[in-house]
């Protein structure tokens, strides 16, 4: 089974274009941290190359661009291709067959997503008394 399901924020705004037989593609990268940093302490991400096609393609390039935070569910292909100097490389791409908008709308208009804070004080509920005569009630 050949399955991916990644939460990251877009690295730069979509890219969307056409097959030259009229099928709507789309471009896009994500950012998706680590649990884990390096040994001084700072983050990781890894950087995964991601395309949407036909209408999943033309929404993602509609609503979203760089710095939302997204959540892909897709599969991973791998594609051989000559660079420039001749030598065969290899990518990893992740082919979406699902994309979530998880960055709040109109949360900002640059793109930058803004988490919610860490720390968010909650109300205790109220408690009401009750008289407890010592019955049990079955």
């Amino acid at each position: 089974m050949n399955k991916v399901f990644l939460i990251g924020n877009l690295t730069r705004d979509p890219e969307l274009s056409e097959t030259q037989s009229g099928i709507p593609v789309c471009r896009f990268g994500i950012a998706v941290n680590r649990r884990s940093g390096s040994a001084d302490g700072e983050r990781k991400a890894d950087f995964y190359n991601v395309t949407a096609w036909r209408g999943l393609g033309e929404t993602v390039a509609r609503y979203a661009k760089k710095g939302n935070k997204v959540a892909v569910l897709g599969n991973i292909e791998l594609r051989t291709y000559e660079d420039r100097d001749g030598v065969e490389r290899m990518a990893v791409d992740v082919i979406a067959s699902d994309v979530e908008f998880l960055t709040p709308k109109g949360a900002s208009d640059d793109g930058d997503y803004a988490p919610a804070p860490a720390h968010t004080e909650r109300k205790k509920p109220s408690l009401q008394s009750f008289d407890d005569d010592g019955d049990i009630p079955f």
